[in-house]
């Protein structure tokens, strides 16, 4: 559904506050969150400029100690944008994804699984493009295409097979083909978007669905079936997950596939990309070849 003269509302927004209240009184983590957190200060790293001015959107734990590691001269601040954090862990808390007008630009924005859950990341991604310095820098990490499928698999023959129907149970994540795209539509220069895909296996599919559970990750879709899911549905999904998802020592597996994406508020110093037609070397002079079967 959609609100009038706005974005589609593809998440339930309130279910995720409450979703991830109960992950933290739970005790839940987002167990790809440390990984992705050493991804991006080796990214970072790699990127020979000094930061004094940082904002992170919405990561769902604070990862500022570890920025400031790299960075310890930089001003750090955490700006809760899209996810529910504790007023005390972070500087700014703005609601239905609209980030407030700062008094300084910032030359880094940061972000780590979040995007995947924002109802209007077009609208997002501009609002990072403003609040940047020229020559600012956007790195972030999001869930992408591929992240459950074996889950939604489950979940829609199995529904199928008892109900006669399907109804949605795990979000549409973007696809890294569109990414880049979306990226420069923002007005970003030099866009890249890249995958990656982790593959976490269970003894049992009922594992992965407490982890999600633990890292606030269950349905929130606003189409989502409405009413408690029918024990017979439930059970029968993770026969067939068992049945289409075993390794040969019996446990299963899950995709996660993370998305990067990074790209550059334009400023005169920038490389500019070549006009069509204007190289002087053909691709193919300059490439190793290779042999497929």
């Amino acid at each position: 559904m959609a609100h009038s003269g706005g974005p589609t509302q593809i998440f339930d927004s309130r279910l995720l506050r409450v979703r991830l209240q109960r992950a933290a009184r739970e005790a839940g983590e987002n167990f790809l969150l440390p990984g992705l957190t050493a991804d991006l200060i080796e990214r970072l790293g790699m990127v020979r400029r000094d930061f004094s001015n940082v904002m992170d959107i919405a990561s769902p734990a604070d990862i500022r100690p570890q920025i400031g590691q790299l960075l310890p001269d930089a001003r750090l601040r955490r700006i809760a944008a899209i996810l529910p954090t504790p007023p005390d862990e972070c500087d700014e808390i703005v609601q239905e994804e609209r980030l407030p007008d700062f008094p300084e630009p910032f030359d880094l924005a940061v972000s780590l699984l979040a995007f995947h859950l924002v109802n209007d990341l077009p609208g997002l991604l501009v609002q990072i493009h403003r609040a940047l310095k020229p020559d600012g820098l956007l790195i972030a990490a999001m869930l992408g295409g591929q992240t459950l499928r074996e889950l939604r698999n489950a979940f829609t023959v199995a529904e199928s097979e008892i109900t006669g129907g399907a109804s949605p149970h795990v979000a549409p994540f973007p696809d890294v083909r569109d990414m880049g795209a979306l990226l420069q539509r923002a007005g970003f220069a030099l866009p890249v978007a890249d995958s990656e895909t982790l593959t976490v296996r269970y003894s049992e599919p009922m594992g992965l669905l407490r982890d999600l559970r633990l890292m606030g990750g269950t349905n929130i879709l606003t189409e989502r079936l409405r009413k408690p899911m029918r024990r017979a549905v439930l059970g029968r999904a993770m026969e067939v997950y068992r049945r289409d998802f075993s390794d040969s020592d019996g446990r299963v597996r899950a995709t996660f596939e993370i998305i990067w994406l990074s790209g550059w508020r334009p400023h005169e110093s920038q490389q500019k990309p070549l006009k069509p037609g204007s190289a002087r070397t053909r691709l193919a002079d300059v490439l190793p070849t290779k042999a497929y079967d």
